[in-house]
């Protein structure tokens, strides 16, 4: 440990008495540092250590955890509200995961590196405050420390966290259990504060909810191996098949290498927050043990810049500084130095984008965003400090956290206020908070603007691959049925359909099917006035065959001998019926076109918290003209087929089309007020219902029955057959 002494002696033999503080051992020195004009302290621990070196083996988890404690200072030294003017630096130490050597950083953060300091031993420590360790039992303010027992203002008046305290996660660890019905488990905690307090809470909490603790093993991860071996086989022996470990990060690793070797499965762990979340435990060669684990976990939340800033981590910042080396061979498995054998030398142009591992990782922040939020709250406390004697309205301003207002306290002074956070879409400005722009949406600590989630119906979301594929198989379908009908083409059933309206119907119907497709994905220019158009221009073109084939029916059936005594339709007529029909809704969709084209729309009014990309209509007034002519085809359609149902024959087609008119109009009918109604991508959602619905109803009404017969009823496909109107008559 490191210390002071007071030697006093005599002066050259004179009365002359000269007291001089030294400093007993070699002075401890920061692995990171900063000069600034006030420091913040920290101390993040390794996973091993040994006496003649800190650092045995880099833990990136807490070197991740020292890297977001610069990272929170380097944004509060670029902050011109929170402490202007003022530079903040910071002194990293290792504390090594162990009483000790914490405390050896700790005495290296308060006395510094002077060998003697004059005639008192007692003065102002070289940092304003300390920030760590992960250990309860070794902390001033901590990210990590959450053993109850530090909670006691008078024993640790300088002591604050920003992680709760286990008096609660003890109780909730108890409930737990009692929650599955665990009333016999095992019970292992750290030989330290944090597991002894914790585990003595959980027991007496525990017993209180009737539940029996079979065994209360404790073990360090400074443990000798056999006293691991003998807590794993009291587990083993044990008839417990639940076991809660109330145990460290390091601990926990510990005894699940000796529970592996020991080939130790089957039961049930109930973890705390120091492991429970720990990805590195479940995905290495633990899993297999670990299976079902459950426990309680710390908020995880997102740090903006973050990564990026660790991504920037390089030896070339400070090329002097060993840590930083140590962590890049690490890292990459190489090595600075180019005598070692059997290992790669480091080049320096290797990418940390490339590497996966716990200190790039930034899916799941807990204890890091509680280093940041320890940062935050000594810089707001010096901020508070430093104005305290202003007699401004500056005195009180960030008082409240990033995310809070002030709100003023009723019969209180006006100095006096509560912090209250900012509601969704807002941020806090000063002493109120103010809402984000239009395109803007508040983060999850309200402390920032980012941009809104943009939201649109995409292939890669599940409705859109659905529907993406009962288009693309109601397309592919009507080519099967184009298909049968070619190669029955000779045949007099398709002779009898009008085997040319029948085809030209088949190619619209695929057309309708396919432009579905145009209605998923991100609206652009082009793809907002493509979907409308060939929506229109494709169902005119496949209800004006379906006009001109029931036109045909009607004088097919109702010619009276001599036949040339009646109009006959013929194929020239036939053709003019369809493109007339077509020609006049693309008439439309030119116009449509020319005057007001539908466009991509950011709809920002829907959902405050997203933006929906959808395809503004352009003009109203024309989408409802194509439909409406859509519709109006199809009420003449479903009239002349009507009329026509009851024809004298045994194959009337008439009938068939006034099913699909019939079903063709309901859904359309339904669609106008669903279509109004639903909400942001649903509304594309249910116009591609729509064109699909309708386009698989026509196929099937029209020509289900027809390949019935040519497919299956091959005895019914002649002209006798066919003809079956005289017959009817005798």
């Amino acid at each position: 440990m490191i210390i002071h002494k007071l030697m006093c002696g005599l002066f050259l033999g004179k009365k002359i008495v000269l007291c001089l503080c030294e400093l007993l051992g070699s002075p401890v020195l920061p692995v990171l540092s900063k000069s600034g004009d006030i420091t913040i302290g920290g101390a993040f621990s390794r996973n091993a250590c040994n006496v003649q070196t800190l650092f045995h083996r880099i833990s990136f988890r807490e070197f991740r955890f020292a890297q977001t404690m610069i990272f929170a200072i380097e944004e509060i030294n670029n902050s011109s509200s929170l402490l202007p003017n003022i530079s903040v630096g910071y002194k990293i130490f290792d504390s090594c995961g162990s009483t000790l050597p914490s405390t050896r950083a700790a005495m290296g953060l308060i006395n510094g590196q002077e060998k003697t300091f004059g005639k008192s031993c007692t003065g102002q420590s070289t940092v304003h405050a300390i920030i760590g360790a992960s250990k309860s039992s070794s902390t001033i303010i901590s990210h990590f420390s959450t053993c109850a027992c530090l909670s006691n203002r008078k024993e640790h008046p300088s002591f604050f966290r920003t992680i709760p305290s286990d008096y609660y996660q003890s109780r909730a660890l108890a409930q737990l259990v009692k929650h599955f019905g665990w009333t016999w488990v095992g019970a292992v905690r750290s030989d330290n504060d944090y597991g002894n307090n914790g585990m003595a809470t959980f027991i007496e909490a525990a017993t209180q909810e009737g539940i029996c603790v079979e065994y209360s093993e404790a073990i360090s991860w400074t443990s000798l191996d056999e006293q691991v071996e003998r807590v794993v086989r009291v587990i083993k022996t044990g008839t417990a098949k639940v076991v809660v470990a109330f145990l460290g990060y390091d601990e926990m690793d510990i005894l699940l290498e000796e529970a592996l070797r020991q080939n130790i499965t089957g039961l049930q762990w109930v973890g705390s927050e120091s492991w429970i979340t720990s990805s590195n435990l479940a995905l290495r060669k633990y899993s297999g043990i670990l299976t079902g684990s459950i426990g309680f976990a710390i908020k995880k939340a997102k740090i903006a810049g973050l990564q990026e800033f660790l991504l920037q981590v390089h030896p070339s910042q400070d090329p002097q500084n060993h840590i930083l080396k140590e962590f890049w061979e690490e890292t990459f498995g190489c090595s600075f130095q180019p005598s070692l054998k059997g290992v790669k030398q480091c080049s320096g142009s290797e990418r940390l984008r490339d590497i996966k591992n716990p200190f790039t990782d930034v899916s799941e922040l807990r204890i890091s965003n509680n280093v940041y939020k320890a940062v935050y709250a000594v810089a707001h406390a010096m901020h508070s400090m430093l104005k305290c004697g202003e007699k401004s309205e500056e005195v009180n301003i960030e008082s409240c956290f990033p995310g809070f207002r002030q709100a003023v306290i009723k019969g209180k002074p006006i100095c006096c206020f509560s912090c209250i956070a900012c509601a969704a879409g807002e941020i806090s400005n000063s002493t109120k908070c103010s809402p984000c722009p239009l395109e803007y949406w508040s983060n999850e600590d309200h402390n920032k603007c980012v941009p809104k989630v943009i939201e649109f119906l995409s292939y890669e979301e599940t409705m859109g691959a659905l529907l993406a594929g009962f288009s693309l198989f109601g397309a592919s379908l009507t080519l099967v049925v184009s298909f049968v009908f070619f190669w029955f083409r000779h045949t007099p059933l398709v002779k009898a359909s009008n085997s040319e309206l029948s085809f030209f119907l088949l190619l619209s119907l695929t057309l309708c099917f396919l432009c579905a497709l145009t209605f998923i994905g991100q609206p652009t220019d082009w793809s907002c006035m493509l979907r409308h158009v060939a929506f229109g221009i494709t169902f005119a073109l496949c209800i004006s065959c379906i006009l001109t084939k029931t036109i045909t029916v009607v004088i097919a059936f109702t010619a009276k001998r001599p036949a040339n005594t009646v109009p006959q339709c013929s194929v020239l007529l036939q053709r003019m019926g369809v493109l007339g029909g077509t020609f006049l809704q693309v008439l439309i969709c030119v116009v449509w076109l020319t005057l007001a084209p539908p466009f991509p729309h950011k709809n920002t009014v829907y959902a405050a918290e997203r933006i929906i990309l959808e395809c503004s209509l352009g003009s109203s007034i024309g989408f409802w003209v194509v439909l409406g002519y859509i519709g109006l085809l199809a009420v003449l359609c479903l009239i002349l087929a009507f009329l026509a149902r009851k024809l004298p024959d045994n194959f009337n087609e008439a009938k068939f089309i006034t099913f699909s008119m019939l079903i063709f109009i309901a859904v359309w009918v339904t669609f106008i007020p669903a279509y109004v109604s639903s909400p942001g991508k649903f509304t594309v959602a249910v116009e591609i219902f729509a064109i699909l619905a309708s386009s698989f109803g026509l196929l099937f009404c029209i020509f289900a029955p027809k390949c019935y017969i040519l497919l299956l009823k091959p005895e019914r496909n002649t002209k006798n057959h066919m003809m079956g109107r005289n017959q009817v008559k005798t």
